[in-house]
C-alpha cells in the first residue's frame, strides 16, 4: 500500500516507522532527524516537553553516548490515518542497552538493561511533526539499583533543585502540535476503550468479564504478570492512588490485520490529586498528571495480552516538587 507523499522505498506506514527508527538509532544516522523530524516538532514525554528537532538530536546523542550499544526492537506498530493526511503510529519497542558511560542515569554501572517504550508519532509527507513518547523509566532505574521515588528526588537535585529542574509534562506545560486526530472508530479500539473506562470507573469485575483467564500482562517497572489477579492488582493500585482523578482517552486505534491478532492502542491520562493509598504510597494530596499508552491484543477468550507504559519517575517528580520531599 503506497504512502501518499512518502519516499517510495517504504512499502507501508509500519515499514516507514520501523525503518527510520533503525536508521536513526542503530545505523547512527542521527543527522537524518533533520529530514525526518519537522523543525518545530513537539515531543512530549512524561519527563519534559521538547520543541524542535535540534533538541531531539541533542537528546538522542546524549542517550547513545551513555548507552552506545542500544538496540530498539520494534514489537508492533498500531496505526491509523486521519482525513487530514496525517498518519499516527503507536510504536511499541523493546530496548536493550548497556549502561557503559556516565550520563543522566548517573555513574556508569556496566549493567545491561531491557525495557519497553511506546511512541505515538504523527507523520505526513515523509516527516514526523508531533510525538508522544513514554519510556518505562521505572524499569530502567530499578535495573540500575534505584527506586523510582529516590531517583526522582536525586534528579531534581542534579538538575539544580526544585526552582531550576526540568518540569514534567502536565496540561500546564504541554504545547499544541499540528496533529489533532483522535484515531479511528474500529471496533477493537472501541472495545479496549470500553474495558479501560469501566476499570477506571472502579468496575473491577470488568477484568474477569473481559480478559482471557490466561492473559499476559506487561506493566510499568518491567513487570510481567498473568491472569485476573495480576491485572486487578495493577489497575487497582494505580486507580486507588488517584481515586478522584479525571480519566481521559486522548487517542484510540483499533486494527485487524492479516497474520496478527486483533489489537488496539490507547493514549490516556489521569489528572487529579494523589489522595489515596495505592501503588504510589502515602497520599500527599499533590496534583499529578499521569500520561499512559497501552496496547491490547485480543483472542477467542478475551483480552489476552496487555502492554502498558507510564513513567513512574515523572509521577514521583511531580509529587516531590509539590510536597517538598
Amino acid at each position: 500500500m503506497a504512502l501518499d507523499g512518502f519516499n517510495p522505498k517504504w512499502k507501508d506506514f509500519p515499514d516507514y516507522i520501523l525503518g527510520i527508527t533503525k536508521e536513526i538509532w542503530e545505523d547512527r544516522q542521527i543527522g537524518t532527524l533533520n529530514r525526518y523530524y519537522a523543525d518545530d516538532i513537539v515531543v512530549r514525554s512524561p519527563a519534559s516537553v521538547v520543541v524542535g528537532n535540534q533538541g531531539v538530536i541533542a537528546a538522542t546523542m546524549a542517550t547513545l553516548a551513555e548507552f552506545p550499544d542500544r538496540q530498539l526492537l520494534g514489537e508492533d506498530v498500531i496505526w491509523s490515518r486521519d482525513p487530514s493526511g496525517h498518519y499516527l503510529s503507536s510504536h511499541r519497542i523493546v530496548s536493550t542497552a548497556t549502561h557503559a558511560k556516565d550520563g543522566v542515569y548517573g555513574k556508569a554501572t556496566g549493567k545491561t538493561l531491557k525495557y519497553r517504550i511506546i511512541a505515538d508519532c504523527a507523520a505526513r509527507a515523509n516527516v514526523i511533526d508531533d510525538e508522544w513518547l513514554i519510556r518505562d523509566q521505572g524499569a530502567i532505574v530499578r535495573q540500575l539499583g534505584w527506586e523510582p521515588k529516590d531517583y526522582a528526588a536525586d534528579l531534581i537535585e542534579r538538575e539544580g533543585g526544585p526552582e531550576n529542574c526540568v518540569r514534567p509534562l502536565t496540561p500546564y506545560t504541554d504545547k499544541p502540535g499540528p496533529y489533532a486526530g483522535a484515531g479511528n472508530d474500529d471496533a477493537w479500539g472501541v472495545r479496549y476503550a470500553d474495558i479501560l473506562s469501566r476499570i477506571m470507573a472502579a468496575n473491577m469485575a470488568t477484568i474477569p468479564q473481559s480478559f482471557d483467564r490466561a492473559c499476559q500482562l506487561e506493566h510499568p517497572g518491567g513487570l510481567t504478570g498473568h491472569g485476573y489477579g495480576d491485572a486487578d492488582e495493577f489497575w487497582m493500585g494505580l486507580r486507588a492512588s488517584f481515586p478522584n482523578a479525571e480519566f481521559a482517552i486522548h487517542h484510540q486505534v483499533g486494527r485487524d490485520d492479516p497474520d496478527m491478532p486483533p489489537r488496539a492502542a490507547l493514549r490516556w491520562s489521569l489528572h487529579g490529586r494523589h489522595e489515596g493509598w495505592g501503588s504510589f504510597g502515602t497520599p500527599t494530596g499533590t496534583e499529578v498528571y499521569v500520561l499512559g499508552i497501552s496496547h491490547a491484543e485480543f483472542g477467542p477468550w478475551g483480552l489476552r495480552r496487555e502492554y502498558v507504559v507510564f513513567d513512574e519517575t515523572a509521577v514521583w517528580k511531580q509529587i516531590h516538587l509539590q510536597a517538598g520531599h
